[in-house]
């Protein structure tokens, strides 16, 4: 487990910076293939072998994000596929909640 699945979030408000482009990149490399979108967003898709598991994985995710108070965009698509969004929606960028919430799904997606 990464230290940043060992974290928690916390309430950001509008007055919170955004992370800069390096400090997206390095906390990008705790991940397990995320991707970056324009330095504003982090997502990932994940394929399970049927819709029971991804509704599954989805119903997991969102608890976690409950817990966390911090809420990805979801999608289930092709019966078994998952896409996750991240973003931190007050700022329009990105802050370590995301990256925090990202690791906590990686660690959900091994399971």
């Amino acid at each position: 487990m990464n230290t940043l699945s060992n974290k928690h979030c916390v309430p950001c408000e509008g007055d919170t910076a955004p992370f800069s482009h390096l400090q997206n990149a390095e906390h990008l490399e705790e991940l397990d293939t995320w991707t970056l979108l324009d330095d504003t967003a982090l997502e990932k898709i994940i394929s399970f072998k049927d819709f029971p598991h991804a509704l599954a994985f989805v119903n997991k995710v969102g608890a976690i994000a409950e817990e966390e108070g911090h809420h990805p965009d979801i999608t289930l698509f092709d019966y078994k596929k998952v896409k996750i969004h991240l973003t931190t929606h007050a700022i329009k960028g990105l802050t370590e909640n995301d990256f925090i919430l990202a690791s906590k799904i990686d660690e959900l997606s091994k399971i």
